[in-house]
C-alpha cells in the first residue's frame, strides 16, 4: 500500500513539473537567445530545489530538460565563437 501511495505522490510531482514548465519555459531548441536560456536555467533550478524540499523527490524529467539547454546554451555558445574567430 505504501509503494502506491509512493507511487501516486511521485506521479503527481512529475505532473506538476509538465504543466510547470509547459506554462513558462519555451523548449531548449527554440531558444535562441543566451539570456533567455539562462533564464530558464535559473527558474528550473529553482523548482528543483523546492520540489527537493517539498516533495524529497525530483523528476529524471526535471534534470533531463536542464541539460537540454545546457546543451543548446552550448551549441550557441559554441557558434558565436566560431562566428567570432573565422
Amino acid at each position: 500500500m505504501h509503494n502506491a501511495m509512493a507511487l501516486f505522490s511521485r506521479k503527481e510531482v512529475d505532473i506538476e513539473l509538465k504543466n510547470f514548465t509547459t506554462r513558462n519555459f519555451e523548449k531548449p531548441d527554440d531558444c535562441k537567445d543566451l539570456e533567455q536560456i539562462r533564464f530558464y536555467v535559473r527558474e528550473l533550478c529553482l523548482k528543483i530545489e523546492e520540489l527537493e524540499k517539498r516533495f524529497e523527490y525530483v523528476p529524471n524529467s526535471a534534470y533531463s530538460l536542464l541539460a537540454q539547454y545546457n546543451s543548446q546554451q552550448n551549441t550557441i555558445l559554441s557558434k558565436d565563437f566560431s562566428d567570432t574567430y573565422k
